[in-house]
């Protein structure tokens, strides 16, 4: 599985004003989304490798799906804080 990493539309943008906020230090961690997760970058970097050893980078201004029953592996390199939804 795959996550969709692309810009936000202004409404998108202005939808996730709204969602709860998440901030993580430098870190590495494994994790199983249970459900779908929509995020917004507001601050930092961070590597996420799915099972396929699939990287997908990602920082600051990024609309970010995470599909539901991926598995992966988050390399937080640079102190992440993001707007987050589930489905």
């Amino acid at each position: 599985m795959k996550p969709e990493i692309r810009k936000p539309t202004e409404a998108e943008n202005k939808e996730a004003g709204a969602w709860p906020i998440w901030e993580k230090e430098v870190s590495e961690f494994e994790w199983e989304y249970d459900s779908r997760e929509i995020c917004l970058i507001l601050e930092g970097q961070a590597d996420v490798t799915n099972e396929s050893n699939e990287k997908f980078s990602f920082g600051k201004g990024d609309y970010i799906i995470f599909p539901k029953g991926m598995k992966c592996t988050w390399k937080v390199n640079k102190k992440i804080k993001k707007h987050y939804n589930f489905d």
